[in-house]
């Protein structure tokens, strides 16, 4: 395993290859595996779920720790009620 997957977690890339999708740490550390389904457009759409870029997102999902205050605040409103 690469110093980077240790710090920041693997990098897995899915694809599929008939009723099958595998997967792999596109950071070259070797790590992976594949799982057979019962079609391929199962696979495949399972493939194209899960590889998706979390960074095409950003901006548009509020992140836990921003959202804090808030749910904190609304906390404290329920509790005065």
């Amino acid at each position: 395993m690469s110093v980077r997957c240790t710090v920041f977690g693997h990098r897995y890339r899915f694809r599929a290859e008939g009723a099958t999708m595998t997967w792999t740490c596109e950071r070259g550390c070797a790590a992976g595996g594949r799982k057979t389904y019962a079609s391929a457009s199962e696979a495949r759409r399972y493939a194209t779920a899960f590889d998706r870029e979390d960074s095409t997102e950003l901006g548009h999902r509020a992140p836990l720790l921003g959202m804090f205050p808030l749910r904190l605040l609304r906390a404290i409103r329920r509790g005065r009620e």
